[in-house]
């Protein structure tokens, strides 16, 4: 079976970016969570791969 990624409304706190990638990687989504703030707080650097990934991804369940 193939995996794809896809973005997750359910249960997520914005626009699922984080639950999606969490439930790709089968990860705890925290954890995830986590580290899209640090890169965001280093400047900025997650800020602008996140609004792709919510633009670009698709929604899944």
């Amino acid at each position: 079976m193939e995996k794809k990624l896809y973005r997750i409304r359910n249960g997520s706190m914005l626009a699922g970016v984080c639950t999606g990638i969490a439930a790709y990687f089968n990860v705890d989504v925290n954890i995830v969570r986590l580290g899209a703030v640090i890169l965001a707080c280093m400047g900025g650097v997650g800020i602008i791969p996140y609004i792709a990934a919510a633009i670009i991804l698709p929604e899944g369940q």
